[in-house]
């Protein structure tokens, strides 16, 4: 029984287990079928996807055959156009060279035409600098021909002057003082001036003073007017109107010895008398004889600080004004003599019997050095602006300084030298042999122009505001002016010339290779 049942559980369960392997085969063949027709609908996709394929890669076939063709037709071309191009690039560069080797011939041509050009603008330079050349000297010949005939002339001017041929001598004077300025010569030349001076009668003289006129000052503001003081105690007052001057005597007394005098710039006059007083003049009147017993023999006054001073100087003391006041504020006594005093660089300047000079900074503090010529030191004179020095001495020689420090002795005067001036490179000098130089320093040789000669000594001169005119006083009273500017001279000489030369004067005193020419226009030349 027992195996019975157990062969029949056996069996049963043999059977269970062979219903469920059945069912699992028969689960398993159902999935596979099921995969087995989605994989034959995907490849029935795929055959007509592919088919797709195969009639689209049939159609790109045949275009790609169709584009070969046309690439091969194209490539054809390409080397046909190929061909051609290296045909015009070969011609092409034939072409270049050939271009090369004419423009190698241009460039040679160029330089060779270049070289000549060249030659030939230096043969014309050189022709050219000839011919400049030969104008030059020829322009130097006649300008120192044309100079040498103006000396001639202005010489001949002065013979004929002096021995009375007045009317030849004007003319003489003015072709002189024409051919010397068209040729650009120096009108200061000595026989040039001295006749341009001579005929045109430029020197008036005036004898207004009974003593030595030993100072004289133009007053600023007021044209034509100056102030004039003499040894004999006279000071008086000048107004020149044409050739005509009208004088005034503002103060007279023969007991003052009147040395000097300024014009301050309030216009007062401060007049200086060797026997020890200071005379103050307001308005043209006295206002003050100050007596100055400090100061032995005063001779000399000087602006300071721009007139906040004056500087008082005698023998051997000075004495200190105030500038407003005219009061003596301080008073100094000196170890030395003073022989003669001048300024420089708008300085009181002493000299003295030591062989000194001593610029005057304040009446206590003085710039000491030795005087650099020998002999007694009359008078000196300076030029900021050309940096010329002068010294005049005792026995009319003048030593002249530049401004590198080289002296030259000047000799024009027989006397003492009383007083000097520089104006830029003009020296301007007064002496008592009775004469009035000048002396031009830019002048290779540094000759005397004697401007004018009195008969006694020259104590002082000036220049009126114009500069066109210098004044002197002398000995014996007179106030001299002299007209010192070409243009003015040759103006007045022009006016004094009634005729032109003759043939016969022309030829004789100008020459024949001298062109003629009339020196008054509109008027037929006498031949």
């Amino acid at each position: 029984m027992d195996r019975k049942n157990i062969i029949i559980g056996i069996l049963s369960v043999l059977l269970v287990i062979a219903s469920v392997c059945a069912w699992v085969g028969w689960k398993s063949d159902a999935s596979r079928v099921e995969e087995l027709e989605a994989q034959l609908d995907t490849l029935q996709r795929q055959e007509k996807r592919s088919a797709v394929l195969r009639s689209v890669s049939s159609q790109l076939e045949e275009i790609a055959y169709q584009q070969k063709t046309i690439s091969d037709e194209q490539r054809l071309e390409a080397i046909e156009q190929t061909k051609y191009a290296n045909e015009m690039r070969e011609r092409s560069e034939i072409e270049r060279q050939n271009a090369i080797i004419a423009q190698n011939n241009a460039v040679e041509s160029e330089h060779k035409a270049l070289e000549a050009f060249d030659i030939a603008e230096k043969q014309r330079e050189m022709a050219e600098h000839q011919r400049i050349q030969a104008e030059f000297s020829k322009r130097i010949a006649d300008t120192l021909s044309y100079i040498a005939l103006g000396r001639s002339l202005g010489s001949l001017s002065i013979t004929q002057y002096q021995t009375g041929n007045h009317e030849l001598a004007n003319m003489l004077s003015y072709a002189a003082c024409l051919y010397t300025e068209r040729y650009n010569g120096d009108l200061h030349y000595p026989a040039v001036f001295s006749s341009l001076m001579q005929t045109s009668q430029s020197k008036n003289i005036w004898s207004e003073h009974h003593g030595a006129v030993t100072c004289m000052e133009f007053i600023q503001g007021i044209e034509n007017m100056m102030v004039t003081a003499s040894d004999f105690g006279e000071i008086m007052i000048h107004q020149k109107s044409g050739d005509k001057m009208r004088s005034n005597i503002i103060f007279n007394d023969k007991h003052f010895d009147f040395r000097f005098l300024v014009v301050t710039q309030l216009g007062d006059i401060l007049a200086i008398s060797r026997t020890g007083h200071l005379v103050i003049f307001k308005n043209l009147k006295v206002m003050t004889i100050m007596p100055l017993e400090m100061v032995n023999h005063p001779n000399r006054i000087d602006m300071m600080n721009d007139g906040e001073f004056y500087l008082i100087s005698g023998e051997n003391s000075l004495a200190l004004l105030d500038g407003k006041t005219y009061k003596v504020i301080s008073f100094r006594n000196l170890d030395f003599k003073i022989t003669a005093a001048s300024r420089v660089d708008y300085k009181p300047l002493l000299f003295d019997d030591k062989g000194r000079m001593h610029v005057v900074e304040t009446i206590d503090k003085f710039n000491t050095k030795k005087i650099p010529v020998q002999g007694k030191v009359t008078s000196y004179a300076s030029s900021k602006s050309s940096k010329l020095q002068a010294y005049g001495m005792n026995d009319g020689t003048i030593f002249l300084i530049d401004k590198k420090g080289k002296i030259t002795r000047l000799q024009g005067h027989r006397s003492r030298i009383s007083k000097m001036k520089i104006n830029k490179t003009d020296l301007y000098s007064s002496s008592y042999d009775g004469k009035l130089n000048l002396w031009v320093a830019t002048n290779e040789k540094i000759e005397p122009m004697t401007l004018f000669t009195t008969g006694s000594w020259i104590y002082t001169f000036t220049f009126d505001n114009s500069k066109n005119s210098v004044w002197t006083g002398d000995q014996r009273g007179n106030i001299t002016e002299a007209i010192i500017s070409v243009p003015l001279m040759k103006e007045k000489l022009q006016k004094k010339i009634k005729r032109n030369f003759t043939t016969d004067e022309w030829n004789y005193f100008i020459g024949q290779n001298v062109p003629y020419e009339p020196f008054i226009k509109g008027k037929e030349a006498k031949r």
